[in-house]
């Protein structure tokens, strides 16, 4: 039986949401080379598989954390999934931006969340943590208990493991690098070949050089 890291890996790699292009690198907005590339936006073109995210991020939810009191998604990427599954579970909703807004009332946090409430975080993907964990800092200072954060995607950086561990936040995601490699392999969307360099890249991604 397929675990449910697998199924979505093959869900994302159909729609071609991930990209592998290891003789032809992405450049990251961090100015990281990667011969990997992660668009978790494009979900949300497919009613069906939005559906399924939907679903399998609440059950998560349920599971691991019940005794919760709202959602929170990080802008922009998990606005849209954080709004379905607040919805799919009938919470509050809030998202946390990456700054304050410049002008009106310029919140970091738009929605209404109460100091003491019980957070759940969603994230569209986890790269080095730092956007997720910076959200994570904002509704801890509003005073709001964060007890987990589920995401779509993670490259399960050993830098973002280390960030996670130290911020004391439990990550729980639907897929991850090493089901897309193997889901990606098995379909031979990449050949064996290219598999050393991924796993060279995935431990030190800033530094990698094609």
């Amino acid at each position: 039986m397929k675990t449910l890291e697998t199924i979505f890996a093959e869900k994302l790699l159909k729609i071609k949401a991930i990209k592998l292009q290891p003789e032809n690198p992405f450049t990251w907005a961090s100015g990281w080379l990667s011969p990997f590339y992660c668009d978790n936006r494009k979900t949300l073109a497919y009613p069906t598989l939005r559906s399924f995210i939907k679903i399998e991020l609440s059950r998560i939810i349920l599971e691991n954390f019940p005794e919760i009191d709202a959602i929170a998604g990080v802008a922009t990427g998990a606005i849209a999934q954080g709004a379905l599954v607040a919805e799919e579970l009938q919470l509050p909703f809030a998202y946390v931006r990456s700054k304050p807004k410049d002008h009106g009332l310029e919140n970091l946090i738009e929605g209404e969340l109460n100091p003491g409430m019980k957070v759940v975080v969603i994230e569209d993907l986890i790269s080095t943590g730092g956007s997720s964990l910076k959200a994570v800092e904002a509704l801890r200072n509003k005073g709001c208990e964060v007890v987990g954060m589920v995401a779509a995607y993670t490259y399960g950086f050993p830098v973002a493991e280390e960030a996670f561990r130290k911020a004391n936040v439990k990550l729980i995601t639907l897929t991850n690098y090493q089901a897309v490699v193997e889901s990606a392999l098995a379909t031979g969307y990449i050949k064996e070949e290219d598999v050393p360099l991924l796993h060279q890249w995935r431990q030190d991604p800033a530094n990698w050089k094609k």
